[in-house]
């Protein structure tokens, strides 16, 4: 397909009909509402004492707590959980929190259920399913939403809320106004990366075209490297294509080194290393010299970076811009972005497996 059939309406009627792109647009709104949504939830007295947080959720509604970890700013540990067994430690220190967005996944759903045998508080954010009506069986505290999109659409409500709720637990801290300003610039930098961009304007498209045809390898650091998750799994279920990603500075310990072998893949992929004036000295040193040896080794690479004023405005903003790009190159494939036929067949086969841990 020619890079300019991203200019045409043509394209996205043709590759998305169910209109994925109305939730790239919605991102900042979303982030804007589940702000609102979250300072309105209270939690009970007891919760303020837990010196530990478990997070669990698969896919999108996991993938929230992993860039609230990636700020390393909480100061009680935040684990994050994806699995069906409650790890061993929760305990009444404990704050375990179930995110799924549909309510019924079974990972989360069959975790959850060991931790109501528990002495740990608890807490659910979802949409509603199995887990809503747990939350209300036991009265828990449930962070309840209503936004109709695919689990990975709806990451506002699995990231703002969670950012929300430790700050009122007193474990992080967040300026006023943090999240209004990151709302600012992701609005500005739609007008950009935006659909009615044009080509030759829109780095989105262009970064696109640059790893259609190549396996895209996402590069961060600190709190951009689960942002470089996010961009990976984005590739994954909205392009329908390979993709990965890595952390500087550990890459630097190994990856660097098998940059040779096997000759011919250097052409087949295309690294996007996601930066920061925000990373430390060292971390944007490593960058630098990183970039000199994938020219070295053969290997292409492009540089996104973030122009916010405060690290979660910078997340959020490489975020939206990560989902355009995945979006771009869904279409650039000739594929609808929206579904998720694999693993959709996964669930229907795995529903004639009895799950004994429920």
């Amino acid at each position: 397909m020619s890079q300019h059939a991203l200019d045409d309406p043509k394209t996205y009627r043709r590759y998305d009909p169910l209109i994925m792109l109305r939730h790239l647009h919605d991102f900042p709104a979303c982030c804007r509402d589940a702000w609102q949504l979250v300072t309105k939830f209270d939690l009970p007295q007891p919760y303020r004492d837990v010196n530990k947080i478990v997070v669990l959720g698969m896919g999108g509604s996991a993938i929230g707590a992993d860039l609230v970890a990636g700020l390393n700013e909480c100061r009680v540990p935040l684990i994050i959980h994806r699995g069906y067994t409650l790890p061993p430690f929760v305990d009444a220190d404990t704050l375990v929190i179930a995110s799924s967005y549909s309510g019924s996944t079974e990972e989360t759903r069959t975790a959850f259920a060991q931790a109501l045998a528990s002495d740990a508080k608890k807490i659910v954010m979802t949409t509603g399913g199995p887990l809503k009506e747990l939350a209300d069986e036991h009265h828990l505290p449930c962070f309840s939403f209503r936004y109709l999109s695919p689990p990975r659409a709806a990451l506002p409500y699995s990231l703002i809320p969670l950012l929300g709720i430790i700050s009122q637990l007193g474990l992080i801290d967040l300026a006023a106004g943090t999240i209004d300003d990151a709302v600012g610039t992701m609005n500005e930098l739609s007008q950009v990366i935006g659909e009615t961009s044009p080509y030759e304007q829109n780095p989105a498209k262009k970064l696109a075209q640059d790893l259609c045809g190549h396996i895209g390898i996402i590069y961060g650091s600190e709190f951009l490297a689960e942002v470089g998750h996010r961009w990976k799994l984005q590739i994954n279920e909205n392009a329908k294509a390979w993709a990965g990603y890595e952390s500087i500075p550990e890459l630097n310990h190994n990856t660097v080194v098998g940059y040779r072998f096997p000759h011919d893949i250097p052409g087949k992929i295309s690294v996007v290393m996601l930066t920061s004036d925000q990373l430390s000295e060292r971390i944007q040193q490593r960058f630098q010299i990183t970039q000199k040896l994938l020219h070295t080794a053969g290997v292409d690479y492009n540089v996104v970076s973030a122009s916010g004023t405060s690290k979660i405005s910078q997340m959020l903003e490489l975020i939206m811009f990560g989902d355009y790009v995945s979006y771009y190159l869904a279409l650039l494939n000739q594929t609808d972005p929206y579904p998720l036929d694999e693993v959709e067949n996964l669930k229907t086969e795995l529903k004639s497996c009895p799950n004994k841990g429920e």
